[in-house]
């Protein structure tokens, strides 16, 4: 029997409002970053989790708009059984 559960579940608590063409939608965003040139330089990547029924089809140099912020797709990954991606932003 296959689980059906309700993904908007998991972006309630710490999504926030994404925004790419006609489509509104939850999303979490991290900014995880990264130490570069032996510790000297701090990078900050910017990557969305959402779900791929929302955001899963921007391809590269799409604009979306987090929490008021306006982004540019890098890439866009499916994650797990495919229902979330994994969306790679740069700042615009």
């Amino acid at each position: 029997m296959a689980l059906s559960e309700d993904l908007s579940a998991f972006l309630t608590d710490f999504g926030v409002s994404c925004t790419s063409g006609a489509v509104t939608a939850l999303g979490i965003l991290d900014m995880p970053g990264q130490l570069l040139a032996d510790g000297m330089v701090i990078s900050t990547d910017y990557q969305l989790t959402c779900k791929a029924s929302d955001f899963g089809n921007l391809k590269y140099n799409d604009s979306i708009s987090v929490d008021g912020v306006a982004y540019t797709v890098r890439e866009t990954r499916l994650i797990d059984d495919g229902r979330m991606c994994e969306v790679s932003l740069m700042k615009t």
